[in-house]
């Protein structure tokens, strides 16, 4: 499975973004899909994810209310809805594929993307 991750960009506090990320391969529809986020001079971390079958969503106490995850397996594509972005909401944005459980960690994604640069401005 192939990620590419897009729709980053330089957006003002309280604006919102929708970031997406296509997958190759036929069985995208299998996979449990997260987004993690790396600020600079910070760790990755978990931000949201979905189940295979989009049923169920997880999301860091960070974003909860604000950010919202979705897939289309018939577009191969999760989509993460970015809304009332706040200056500490700057980071590279990286897709995963791979997770069954344990969204949250992301030792248990096998497939990850380049990123996507998401920067709002203090």
């Amino acid at each position: 499975v192939q990620l590419q991750a897009s729709g980053g960009g330089l957006v003002q506090a309280g604006g919102f973004l929708r970031l997406s990320c296509a997958a190759s391969g036929r069985t995208f529809s299998s996979y449990g899909m997260g987004w993690f986020r790396q600020a600079p001079g910070k760790e990755r971390e978990f931000v949201a994810a979905i189940s295979w079958s989009g049923g169920s969503t997880y999301y860091a106490d960070s974003v909860k209310g604000r950010f919202t995850i979705s897939r289309d397996n018939a577009r191969n594509t999760v989509y993460l809805q970015v809304n009332s972005l706040k200056p500490e909401d700057t980071a590279v944005y990286y897709c995963a594929a791979g997770a069954l459980s344990g969204y949250s960690d992301p030792s248990n994604y096998a497939y990850w993307g380049q990123g996507t640069l998401v920067t709002v401005p203090a």
